[in-house]
């Protein structure tokens, strides 16, 4: 086992916690509002209810990845998921809107926010279906099914990393956080999926016409 694979996984998680989404947007309301903690909980709340759509991906799918239809959808599928986040998340960067104004919530309220806005997204489930499925049929693929959980670990590792990161950012470091700052990360982690896109339906096209 590598560790750069290990490292390559970890990255995977944080670049797909990036965007500058619902659940960011609520990151950084409330950790300018009320600091690091209340930002903190906000991902937190938001990583249970990823973790359950990733539970659901692993147990419903892990037995079919053998299957080379399978790999093929998946990866198609996971493709087109990550150009379209990515892509929207390039196009979003120019509207992102800070907000200062002070308050304070109660972490309680800081978790459910973080949760409710994961759970009963429309496209969390396809999103995590399409990338999550697709990163399972790519280990699957290359190092059977063996691996699974530790990359998967993994995954959650780089979404853990980044919750504690922006959190860091909305709070310890509100004077450098502005619409630029904001708008380069969005970009950035935009272009990153994109390339992640291009890679997956690359991976898929070449599974099913060779």
């Amino acid at each position: 086992m590598s560790l750069s694979i290990l490292l390559g996984y970890i990255l995977l998680g944080f670049t797909l916690a990036a965007p500058i989404g619902p659940v960011n947007s609520a990151r950084l309301d409330k950790g300018i509002k009320n600091g690091f903690w209340h930002a903190w909980v906000v991902g937190i709340g938001s990583m249970v209810a990823d973790a359950i759509f990733m539970l659901m991906v692993y147990l419903g799918m892990v037995n079919f990845l053998e299957l080379s239809y399978v790999q093929v959808f998946l990866w198609l599928f996971g493709g087109f998921i990550f150009i379209y986040t990515g892509v929207e998340g390039i196009i979003s960067a120019n509207s992102i809107k800070l907000d200062d104004i002070r308050g304070k919530d109660s972490l309680f309220k800081c978790f459910m926010t973080g949760f409710i806005l994961s759970a009963t997204s429309p496209l969390s489930f396809l999103f995590w279906l399409g990338i999550y499925g697709s990163v399972l049929a790519k280990t699957a693929a290359e190092n059977g099914t063996g691996m699974l959980l530790l990359y998967s670990t993994m995954i959650f590792i780089g979404l853990t990393i980044w919750d504690v990161t922006f959190a860091a950012l909305t709070s310890g470091f509100r004077r450098f956080l502005n619409k630029n700052t904001l708008r380069i990360i969005s970009i950035i982690s935009g272009v990153t999926l994109l390339l992640f896109g291009v890679y997956f339906s690359f991976q898929g096209l070449s599974k099913l016409f060779y």
